[in-house]
């Protein structure tokens, strides 16, 4: 997985620490609710588990995948299955689960944060950058001992990848939370805050597109 890759990765971490539906505003609700700004905090790292687990099963079916199949049979399937969900979120762009309460343990929160991620199709949009740098790398073995070490070295970095995508999202997660929660409130999501599922949904479209030309 080459810098490109890390950094679009990280990118969309960032995306999805902005997005209200990926955990900030849940956090914000407990640190209202226990008026104490440490709630917030506590909050995080229950989500990020729940979105990194999200990360990793869709991760493990395209690795192991990409064991029986060709990997242009993997781009192909995952360019179809990335402007399928775009255009699903587009006709449904409310289609995720409803939690029936906001007081939560740290166990419900990492679970509603794996469902969240999930039905957001978190870990579907970073497959074809795991896939691309799965080619990358297998193309640059020659020998069967060499592909075995470039695969636990691509694994490795895969790991890595997954890790800084969470960690950009709850940096900006955490960031956007505590200046809702001291300075604008959740008004701001009524007066100045853009559709971003409809920017999601559309970036999974473009990213299938593109998908079948890489």
């Amino acid at each position: 997985m080459d810098l490109w890759a890390l950094l679009i990765i990280a990118a969309l971490g960032a995306y999805h620490g902005l997005n209200p539906a990926m955990g900030w505003l849940f956090a914000v609700a407990l640190g209202m609710q226990d008026r104490d700004r440490g709630a917030i905090y506590r909050a995080l790292p229950a989500i990020a588990i729940g979105h990194e687990l999200s990360l990793v099963l869709v991760v493990a079916i395209v690795l192991g995948l990409g064991l029986i199949t060709d990997t242009s049979v993997l781009h192909m399937g995952a360019g179809v299955a990335l402007v399928a969900f775009g255009i699903f979120r587009f006709v449904k762009p409310r289609a995720h689960p409803r939690w029936t309460t906001m007081r939560v343990n740290r166990r419900e929160l990492a679970w509603w944060s794996f469902l969240m991620s999930s039905a957001h199709g978190a870990g579907l949009m970073v497959a074809p950058v795991i896939i691309g740098a799965g080619a990358a790398s297998a193309s640059a073995s020659d020998h069967a001992i060499e592909a075995a070490g470039g695969s636990n070295a691509e694994l490795l970095t895969s790991a890595f990848g997954l890790v800084l995508h969470v960690a950009a999202m709850v940096l900006v997660m955490g960031f956007v939370a505590i200046l809702v929660y001291d300075k604008w409130g959740v008004a701001i999501l009524r007066k100045a805050w853009i559709n971003l599922d409809g920017i999601w949904a559309g970036a999974f479209v473009l990213a299938g597109v593109l998908t079948f030309f890489t």
